[in-house]
């Protein structure tokens, strides 16, 4: 019967024809265009002009660039502590004995993810607002005057103050994906460790971290992949500034194509953003890979 229902190599074929092809021309079909325009010297009219690696001779010697790629690597440490590692200590909290009402916790936890970038950058600029933000008013109800500033032009900390709202809205998120990993593991093992005496750090640092490193090393992609082409809320609190402070990759690359009009300049930035992008990822990849095998040690 099940024979007589399997379908053939062609209608397998057919119905992976189209999510495919819509993969190739969403992906790698841009992919392809930004590699050649990154070729030219193209700047805001119909007329190219070839100029081999250029772009790319002039995008190894840009400091606003290699700045931009900082900050982004910044993000990136930054809410792979925050966001993994916040979400991975609450859901072993919440997964907790102790721990009532978890459906709750879940739900109100991934909540911040729904919420708009756009949205999320316009929310935090109104509270680090100097004049009516919430977080000045705070400091003045506790009689703290001293500490109000106009949090958005201090360029030692900007990066800080906008990773916040990032790691903020993400914790949720890796939160459910890390509840999943962990709903896997046999119980039984949890118990067994227990009566041998492991404590909570014991257990989810040489039990539950290494049974869960393959969730770990998805959230980990997600996390850098994400930072790496961070734009949305950065562009909406800060636009970058003060000067180039709290500027990205993906803003530079914005700002250089669509405010300059320099595109082939423009595509050039975001072949680098790709190949950094990778490098990192599989760097970080390899990382992890070998401080889980010393924790299963």
């Amino acid at each position: 019967m099940l024979e007589a229902i399997k379908p053939s190599k062609k209608t397998i074929f057919l119905y992976l024809l189209f999510p495919i092809a819509a993969f190739v021309f969403t992906v790698f079909f841009p992919l392809l265009t930004a590699v050649f325009y990154s070729f030219f010297e193209w700047k805001n009219g119909p007329t190219k002009t070839f100029n081999g690696i250029t772009n790319y001779i002039q995008l190894f010697s840009d400091t606003t660039f290699w700045k931009a790629f900082g900050n982004n690597i910044y993000l990136v440490v930054a809410c792979l502590i925050g966001q993994i590692g916040i979400a991975f200590i609450l859901v072993l909290l919440v997964n907790s004995k102790l721990a009532l009402t978890k459906s709750i916790h879940r739900t109100f936890g991934f909540f911040p993810s729904t919420i708009s970038a756009v949205c999320l950058g316009m929310i935090w600029s109104m509270v680090y607002h100097n004049q009516y933000g919430i977080l000045n008013w705070f400091l003045r109800t506790i009689g703290r005057p001293d500490l109000c500033k106009v949090w958005l032009n201090d360029t030692a900390n900007i990066m800080l103050y906008v990773s916040i709202p990032l790691i903020w809205q993400y914790i949720g998120y890796y939160m459910v994906i890390l509840f999943s990993a962990i709903a896997g593991i046999d119980q039984q093992i949890f118990e067994s460790a227990e009566i041998d005496g492991a404590n909570a750090v014991q257990t989810a640092l040489h039990i539950t971290l290494p049974m869960i490193r393959n969730t770990m090393l998805v959230c980990l992609t997600l996390c850098i992949a994400g930072n790496m082409k961070a734009f949305d809320n950065i562009y909406t609190m800060t636009k970058g500034g003060p000067g180039t402070a709290s500027m990205v990759m993906a803003m530079y690359g914005y700002k250089i194509s669509f405010e300059q009009f320099n595109m082939g300049y423009g595509s050039a930035i975001s072949v680098g953003i790709f190949v950094l992008s990778l490098l990192v990822i599989g760097g970080s990849q390899f990382l992890v890979k070998q401080a889980t095998k010393r924790l299963e040690d």
